[in-house]
């Protein structure tokens, strides 16, 4: 009888062991279920979708190759219109239903400081978002890794050239009313300090609007050389457009998030001249491995989101590999907490104490139609 019980309770240690590790590889032993919440419609729908095929470019090489352990990776995708209380909901939702192995490639500031507590309370990874918030990054959150590098590092960026380079001392800032603005203003606001400057002028537009007319005419009183613009491609055209028809000579200046190849198709000849920072390598630098590799797997338009979420899946990858043929959630924290990849060319290093994976930034400046690469001075 006592041999019976040991076995019965041995089986069943198995068996429930056996069942949280197919629960948290997203139900199936050949599966990993990942859940991506981010605006496929709306006025940054160009970045989310950007994000998604290119991080389903790589995932569909992977998964024609067996898989990562023999498990095929499959995205499980929602719109939240990059409004908040939809991402918060639509994560609850995805993580309530217990196929989720973790969150993967979110895109925004907003949208993400609402989604990260859901996932850090229930303890799901939440990986590489398209946002350079500092939210994300301080304190260290034990969940939750970036790849990209942050919007005050692309805010240094822009502050040098455009201060040092370009000569520009009477800086304005356009900006989304929001926890994203709020954050590169801190950048600027800190990077114009070193040099002696300060913001002079701004103003401020709703998230998902194209009321800009008013902002616009707001800073032309203060006469500015530059506009630091902080919100989406299409606000930005809207903004370029009225800039010119107020009479308006200042340049404007934009970190990532914008959406370059958005901004180019939205704006047209209005866009030349905007600079732009850019947290990975051109689409079309093929001098680099990742590059090549990027291009010959789209099936579709390049651009630099698409890039992102490429990087952003190959890093996902290589730390599942890492984490061994029975993924945990715990066990990717600790895989990715130990990588050091060169992606192709492009640097990749976190640590137990560093969920940065990369600071690098790129400038450009748009050129009839193209991101031309800027050379700048480190």
């Amino acid at each position: 009888m006592l041999r019976q019980l040991v076995c019965c309770v041995a089986v069943s240690a198995v068996l429930l062991g056996g069942a949280q590790a197919r629960a948290e590889a997203g139900g199936e032993a050949d599966e990993l279920l990942l859940g991506m919440v981010n605006a496929q419609s709306g006025l940054a729908s160009g970045l989310g979708q950007e994000m998604r095929v290119g991080a389903q470019a790589y995932f569909t090489r992977v998964n024609a190759a067996g898989g990562v352990h023999g498990r095929r990776l499959t995205l499980v995708l929602r719109d939240d219109g990059y409004e908040p209380s939809r991402t918060a909901r639509l994560t609850e939702e995805l993580i309530d239903s217990r196929d989720i192995f973790a969150l993967f490639g979110y895109v925004g500031t907003p949208t993400s400081r609402a989604a990260m507590p859901i996932a850090q309370a229930a303890g799901v990874p939440y990986l590489f978002p398209l946002s350079g918030a500092e939210v994300l990054r301080s304190p260290l959150h034990h969940w939750v890794f970036n790849v990209r590098a942050s919007y005050f590092a692309e805010a240094e960026l822009l502050a040098k050239h455009m201060t040092e380079e370009l000569k520009l001392k009477r800086v304005a800032l356009l900006m989304q009313d929001d926890s994203f603005g709020e954050t590169v203003k801190g950048g600027l606001a800190a990077a114009l300090h070193e040099r002696g400057l300060q913001v002079d002028g701004e103003a401020r537009i709703r998230r998902n609007s194209l009321e800009v007319e008013d902002a616009v005419r707001q800073l032309r009183a203060a006469e500015p050389e530059a506009i630091f613009f902080v919100g989406t491609y299409r606000q930005l055209a809207r903004a370029l457009r009225e800039a010119h028809a107020q009479g308006m000579q200042a340049r404007f200046f934009s970190v990532s998030f914008v959406g370059t190849e958005g901004l180019i198709a939205e704006a047209g000849a209005w866009a030349d001249g905007v600079y732009i920072s850019q947290v990975v390598p051109a689409p079309d630098d093929t001098s680099l491995a990742l590059v090549r590799a990027y291009q010959k797997d789209m099936r579709g338009p390049l651009g630099y989101a698409s890039l992102e979420g490429y990087i952003a899946a190959t890093v996902l990858v290589e730390g599942l590999r890492k984490a061994g043929p029975q993924p945990t959630r715990s066990g990717l924290v600790t895989a990715l907490q130990s990588l050091n990849l060169n992606v192709g060319g492009f640097p990749v290093r976190f640590g137990p104490d560093d969920h940065q994976g990369s600071d690098a930034v790129y400038l450009t400046r748009i050129e009839r139609g193209r991101a031309v690469p800027v050379a700048v001075e480190r």
